[in-house]
């Protein structure tokens, strides 16, 4: 579990700088500052709420942590979507940044179900 975590985190923490550089070109080459500053908000956020979770007071509030992570996750996702859409992002962008994101999006929901099931194991 704990390499997995790791894993979680070097990805969460790439992302976000994917997101920034991404967010300098919204606001730099096609003066959308709009949806990009919502981009900005979730896609930093997802590796801030992981790290979060690495200083979490139980199980559960490790797994509430996380939960918001794979929340945050998925609106960054859905914010790619309307900026490829409008054309904000080319489509090779946009499946790049997209692709990051699911991944980390599937670490985090399997690191949520697997310490689901073992709390209720633990029971």
């Amino acid at each position: 579990m704990k390499e997995n975590k790791s894993a979680l985190l070097r990805e969460s923490f790439a992302n976000a700088i994917t997101i920034i550089e991404l967010y300098k070109f919204l606001i730099n080459e096609k003066k959308e500052y709009i949806m990009s500053k919502q981009l900005l908000r979730s896609g930093t956020s997802v590796g801030a709420n992981i790290r979060e979770a690495q200083n979490a007071e139980s199980t559960n509030d490790f797994i509430h942590k996380l939960a918001i992570a794979q929340k945050e996750c998925d609106e960054t996702i859905y914010w790619l979507e309307i900026l490829r859409e409008t054309n904000y992002i080319s489509v090779e962008s946009f499946q790049e940044v997209v692709n990051k994101f699911t991944g980390v999006y599937k670490m985090i929901r399997s690191a949520i179900f697997t310490l689901k099931n073992k709390n209720k194991s633990n029971s």
